[in-house]
């Protein structure tokens, strides 16, 4: 069974091979609709908004605090280059997104479910084998023609997430120079044991333009992908496992 809502401003697909259970899908989408209402930067009566407008760190959701934590620990990992601080205002997105992919994952399987996917803006969790028994398959888009698909995946408990322009246009700065856009690349994407994993380092690494790929090959764990501006890929030295022939 497969439903495709629109949460969070985008389509979220979930697809589960081993149950007909449709209050599964249900949950599912409960879930994503619960970050939404505390994370989304649009609603005037969300968490995130309620404290950009100044509510005190005493009354932050112990998840928010998490979420924050969280965060921080990203900023760290990398340089610098993850800062959720936009023009004096806070915006998690960077990292809720695959969060929650993960998260609703990890529900799905304490329910015990071992065969599924769930898609989040082009950010997926893939666990088990799709209904032929096969490994879940996954394209990357050609950032020059989305039509186009450039590189074609074989998952199996594992998540992948795609930073870029060519969806949502120019979103991710440079930290260190918020003035610019990173330099030379158009779309990079990361392949690592979950998606949470997976979308925080794609958002960071796309930061710091022609220099992520690099880091994505320093960190165990992490695989990727880079398109830069005249089209040529660059790609981790393991990258090469996923890929389906």
């Amino acid at each position: 069974m497969k439903q495709t809502k629109i949460i969070m401003g985008m389509p979220i697909t979930v697809e589960i091979t081993d149950s007909e259970d449709t209050q599964l899908l249900a949950d599912t989408f409960a879930f994503f609709n619960k970050v939404d209402r505390r994370y989304s930067t649009y609603k005037d009566d969300s968490e995130i908004t309620q404290i950009n407008n100044g509510m005190p760190r005493s009354d932050w959701s112990p998840e928010m605090q998490e979420i924050m934590q969280l965060c921080e620990e990203t900023k760290q990992e990398t340089d610098g280059y993850f800062d959720i601080k936009h023009d004096g205002k806070l915006d998690p997105s960077g990292l809720v997104k695959g969060w929650s992919i993960w998260e609703a994952a990890k529900q799905l399987e304490k329910r015990g479910l071992r065969n599924f996917y769930i898609e989040a803006g082009g950010d997926i969790q893939a666990q088990g084998v799709n209904s032929e028994h096969e490994p879940w398959t996954v394209g990357i888009r050609n950032p020059f023609n989305t039509d186009e698909i450039i590189k074609t995946l074989h998952m199996h408990n594992c998540g992948v997430a795609t930073s870029g322009t060519y969806i949502r246009g120019q979103h991710i700065y440079n930290p260190h120079q918020p003035e610019e856009a990173p330099h030379g690349v158009q779309s990079l994407t990361v392949v690592a044991a979950n998606v949470y994993e997976a979308d925080r380092f794609a958002t960071a690494a796309f930061a710091m333009g022609m220099n992520g790929i690099a880091f994505i090959e320093q960190r165990d764990g992490l695989e990727g992908y880079l398109v830069d501006n005249n089209g040529m890929a660059t790609y981790t030295s393991g990258f090469k496992e996923y890929v389906h022939a």
